[in-house]
């Protein structure tokens, strides 16, 4: 292990214009006593339209560790994460969001077990300051997840999470997929190298919460594409073939069934609209599905092919050109 190494903390930053000189503040105080690692700090503007750009510029004209990177506009979690990521220079990347609720206090924790030897340590908010409904959700969503991706994690949603550099700059995120980042990665590495530990987690002091409601429904959506990829990215074939043939077998039982009712019976099969219309939904969500999936793929074909990314930075501060991608 090198004596000496670099730190990245990404920190994706949406109106918190009352938040950043405190994490600011906290997270250099924290960063400085780490004696053994140097660091940086990447600050994201999504597309803010409160002042946060600007006190980001007014500390990064003062602290040189601090880099900005500026969206023209607000593109989400993910892209912002991405783009630190991508931009980041450091052997253990860490991210945390910019709402004080991630306690930059819990960063050297992490660093212990990523020092053990663990490529992904993820943190877990056991005690959760959040409303209740919001919690409740959580669980439900993190059930569903723990089950179904076989990563073992309480908590898919917190940011706080350490990773190691050639780990994390291999998986290529999109849409909402931050959450995910724990079932990705078990892709390229074992399950047994990524930990979860309890972590504080801070009531919000000030701004609003960007979540909502309608987020359950985009992990929802989002999980089945990573059962997909977990299961069947080499072997689509698979996937689809089985679909095909359970799709085949019902649509010849079903044609059986109608002969049946005509030939023995002798009743009219005509007047069964409820029967034709339950299997043309059925027939269409599956084929909804099937083609969200295929969607998902050819973006990622569209990004990566080309090396494009998917977000657009207006302005950096205190990234060299060499640094820039």
């Amino acid at each position: 292990m090198k004596k000496y190494k670099k730190l990245s903390i990404i920190v994706p930053i949406f109106n918190e214009e009352e938040n950043i000189k405190i994490l600011y503040e906290r997270l250099k105080k924290v960063l400085e006593n780490l004696k053994n690692y140097d660091y940086e700090v990447i600050f994201v503007d999504d597309g803010s339209t409160d002042n946060s750009y600007k006190i980001l510029s007014e500390i990064a004209a003062k602290d040189k560790k601090v880099k900005v990177i500026k969206f023209f506009r607000n593109y989400g979690q993910t892209p912002a994460l991405m783009a630190g990521i991508d931009y980041a220079q450091g052997d253990i990347i860490i991210t945390l969001d910019g709402d004080l609720q991630n306690p930059p206090e819990e960063i050297p924790k992490l660093l212990k077990e990523v020092e053990k030897g663990y490529y992904l340590v993820s943190g877990w908010r056991k005690n959760r300051k959040d409303d209740f409904f919001r919690s409740f959700l959580s669980k439900i969503a993190n059930f569903l997840i723990r089950k179904l991706t076989k990563v073992n994690l309480h908590d898919y949603g917190c940011t706080l999470k350490a990773y190691k550099a050639e780990v994390i700059k291999k998986l290529r995120l999109y849409g909402e997929m931050h959450r995910f980042i724990p079932a990705l990665a078990s892709l390229v590495i074992p399950p047994k190298k990524i930990k979860e530990i309890p972590v504080k987690h801070s009531p919000r002091l000030y701004g609003k919460s960007k979540y909502g409601f309608s987020r359950t429904f985009k992990v929802l959506v989002d999980l089945l594409f990573i059962l997909f990829l977990q299961k069947f990215l080499q072997k689509p074939l698979h996937f689809f073939g089985i679909l095909g043939l359970v799709l085949f077998l019902v649509g010849f039982l079903l044609f059986l069934y109608l002969i049946f009712i005509k030939i023995f019976l002798s009743q009219n099969i005509g007047n069964r609209p409820l029967l034709i219309i339950s299997v043309m939904f059925v027939l269409a969500g599956l084929q909804m599905i099937s083609t969200g999936i295929l969607g998902e793929i050819l973006v990622r074909i569209y990004f990566e092919a080309q090396d494009k990314k998917n977000y657009v930075i207006e302005k950096t501060l205190n990234i060299e050109k060499k640094e820039q991608l």
